[in-house]
């Protein structure tokens, strides 16, 4: 019996020990509960109506079609397209023979009008003609002084010359072409004016433009760069062929190296757009929507409110909203598809930027 007693005290003790480890082991093991990670974008105000955008082509302000005043065929070409001209420098011509013939002969039919004119006054000074015959003699005297006087002014604008410093932006003809009596030859591009977007416009969209109107334009050619502009022109009626209002944007000088054709993005800002405000959010901030209704999470504190808003449109990569935000409420964009109502959540830390 004694032996038994002092035997069951350190047994007992070895059970205690093993039950407390157990129990230390299952609180070491427990971890804590992860919270949501999320990112958040302010609500802001932006226009209440939806910008107008299309694709326009860029053009030289002035934009000038030369072309001879009359037909023939072209002798000279001295310019090639790019190049730059100065004014009263010469372009082109064409082959003068058949011009200077024909202002020869009207040479010479005025100098026979002249000299008949001359004598018929001579002849009714000795009444051997009458004043009517006399009159007739100064009548053929004029025509033939308009007749000379139009020749030489065709011969005049047998060459072409540059109205003005500028580009040469497109050549139409080439040398030994006959050509006809106003058909252009070159399309000259005014050095000093600047550029605009020249594009057409549906019927509903141009009823909201009005001149005076901002526009931003973005090309490919130059990515990144955005340049400002005004509405300088409206069409007041529609294209035959396709039914577009044309529309006619200036832009604001600018030291990039810009070139008539390049390809534009147009932007425009209808003054109505400003006649009030709405609340704009990032479109990933929306989570599901049913027509004009939607729902979004809006962070109170740590935690997650689930809002019901009202679409209004879409602008690029933004919602406008007719109610349920106020501009400053901070809603969540990245993660909020995984969010329930309530949930408590913890801000990601801003994705470091590439700098390679």
């Amino acid at each position: 019996m004694p032996r038994l007693y002092s035997v069951l005290p350190p047994l007992f003790l070895s059970v205690c020990l093993l039950g407390v480890a157990g129990c230390n082991s299952g609180a070491e093991n427990q971890q804590p509960v992860e919270l949501a990670r999320v990112r958040t974008a302010p609500a802001v105000t932006g226009p209440a109506a939806p910008s107008i955008r299309t694709n326009g082509l860029l053009a030289n302000e002035d934009e000038i079609r030369l072309s001879f005043k009359v037909g023939g065929v072209i002798r000279r070409l001295a310019v090639t397209e790019g190049e730059q001209v100065r004014k009263g420098q010469k372009l082109a011509e064409i082959e003068q023979a058949e011009i200077n013939a024909q202002v020869e002969q009207a040479a010479q039919a005025h100098e026979k009008a002249r000299r008949d004119l001359e004598r018929g006054e001579r002849l009714y000074a000795d009444k051997v003609i009458s004043l009517e015959q006399l009159q007739d003699l100064r009548t053929q005297l004029a025509v033939n002084d308009a007749a000379l006087n139009s020749a030489k002014f065709n011969w005049s604008y047998a060459a072409i010359v540059a109205p003005h410093d500028g580009t040469v932006l497109r050549r139409l003809a080439e040398e030994r072409e006959l050509v006809q009596a106003g058909n252009p030859i070159l399309v000259l591009g005014a050095k000093d004016k600047g550029f605009v977007v020249r594009t057409g416009l549906a019927d509903r969209e141009i009823v909201q433009v009005k001149l005076g109107d901002t526009a931003q334009v973005r090309l490919d050619a130059l990515p990144g760069q955005t340049l400002n502009g005004k509405v300088t022109e409206v069409s007041g009626a529609s294209d035959a062929g396709s039914g577009m209002f044309g529309i006619e944007v200036s832009i604001d000088p600018t030291d990039l190296p810009l070139k008539s054709g390049l390809v534009a993005k147009l932007t425009i800002i209808p003054a109505t757009a400003k006649a009030g405000e709405r609340v704009y959010v990032p479109i990933g901030a929306i989570v599901e929507g049913d027509g004009r209704t939607a729902r979004v999470f809006v962070l109170d504190q740590k935690h997650a409110r689930q809002r019901q808003v009202e679409v209004a449109f879409l602008e690029g990569e933004t919602v406008a909203l007719n109610s349920g935000l106020e501009a400053g409420e901070q809603v969540i964009t990245d993660g909020a598809q995984y969010l329930e109502d309530g949930e408590e959540v913890t801000i990601a830390e801003p994705v470091a930027a590439n700098r390679e």
